[in-house]
């Protein structure tokens, strides 16, 4: 198990962290304030090939693997979240189904405009009574000839406004239940399909989320994504093939909070001297440090299986779960560093303190990583239990 880079992707994490530091984070507050990534560093991400990490080099991306996405997505998540979660989710569940799932004459239509950024990806698949139950869809598709109707609606999904290609699952056989979900590559021009207004959130701001409405929208059957019945689980493999890449993002936006609380610790004088010569500012500092590296860890062994081409059920909801942990934990650490000023908007310890907390529920609650991690340990037990019985 061999987690170092090679130079072309050192090279690449190089120039992800310049952009981010020179371009990106100078705007942070202005995106908090227009709830609007500024064009030019959508443009610029799309020149550096950011909308391209996933997609293979045949058709027009980076075709980076597991590890090396991860990497790419730890540096970018050192900056404003609502910018990462816009080309995080197109290189994770807005792509990686047509990816893994597509016909050629799929991907030869769609990967190389994903690639370029030209069209961005998304995924749909929540709806208001299909959150944690993701089985119980509502949203239809009935077979009218050589083409499928769609009809129903999604609610919090990511990129809506921004997208051009949607990952859509539906209900062609409600008889079967979650054998009778079905996968579609849903264009946003065809008639019938609208999007909702933005939703007003807690954090990432710059990310739009809205619902989407289907009206008798027609889809060609050559949109269907994988086979007739399968979208339930083609929907749990693309959402545990991205939740190494999630871990990734909160273990880069970890670091940053322990590099903030650094300096802070070492610049804040109080009672004459610098906060970090006081213990309890030291004990603050190690355990965020200690639980960061365990998340690294964790993160790119996780990244290695899927690259190796392992079964990652459990680890992928493991590392999700300690990810979004870790990096709830690390900011709400940060914030009492630093004190008040933790706590204003004028610095960024409170965006990412806000940004933390839907890490615990989006593309999978903590609660089903739990339930997850505990029906494969039921799983492997009994696997076990054979073995010596």
């Amino acid at each position: 198990m061999n987690f170092q880079f090679t130079e072309e992707l050192e090279s690449l994490r190089e120039i992800v962290n310049k952009f981010v530091k020179d371009e990106v984070e100078p705007l942070a507050n202005k995106i908090e304030e227009d709830n609007a990534i500024p064009p030019h560093l959508l443009e610029m991400s799309k020149e550096l090939g950011l909308f391209g990490l996933s997609i293979p080099e045949q058709y027009g991306g980076l075709g980076l693997d597991m590890v090396s996405k991860c990497a790419i997505l730890e540096e970018l998540a050192k900056t404003h979240n609502g910018f990462t979660t816009i080309i995080s989710c197109h290189v994770g569940i807005g792509s990686v189904g047509i990816v893994e799932f597509g016909t050629e004459e799929q991907k030869t239509k769609y990967l190389p405009k994903m690639a370029t950024g030209e069209w961005i990806g998304a995924f749909a698949l929540t709806e208001p009574d299909a959150g944690s139950n993701a089985a119980n869809l509502k949203t239809t598709a009935v077979r009218q000839g050589d083409k499928f109707i769609l009809n129903g609606m999604k609610h919090y999904i990511t990129n809506a406004h921004d997208a051009d290609i949607f990952t859509v699952m539906a209900v062609t056989d409600p008889e079967k239940g979650a054998k009778g979900i079905t996968s579609f590559i849903v264009e946003k021009g065809f008639p019938g399909f609208e999007i909702g207004a933005p939703e007003k959130k807690l954090g990432l701001r710059g990310s739009n989320t809205a619902e989407l409405y289907f009206d008798n929208v027609e889809i060609p059957v050559e949109n269907v994504l994988g086979t007739e019945g399968e979208g339930y689980i083609n929907a749990l493999k693309i959402l545990a093939n991205g939740r190494a890449g999630m871990a990734a993002r909160c273990l880069g936006s970890s670091e940053r909070l322990l590099e903030h609380s650094m300096q802070h610790a070492l610049e804040r004088k109080q009672f004459d001297q610098s906060i970090y010569n006081f213990q309890v500012i030291q004990h603050m500092l190690a355990d965020m440090a200690l639980q960061i590296e365990a998340l690294r860890s964790f993160t790119y062994r996780v990244a290695w299986m899927v690259d190796q081409g392992e079964r990652v059920v459990k680890e992928a909801a493991m590392v999700k779960l300690f990810g979004s942990e870790v990096y709830n934990k690390v900011a709400d650490t940060a914030i009492q560093i630093h004190g008040g000023l933790g706590y204003m908007k004028d610095y960024p310890i409170e965006r990412y303190y806000r940004d933390a907390r839907i890490t615990r529920i989006y593309e999978g609650t903590s609660e089903i990583q739990r339930n997850i991690i505990a029906s494969e340990l039921k799983r492997e037990y009994k696997t076990f239990d054979q073995q010596f019985a």
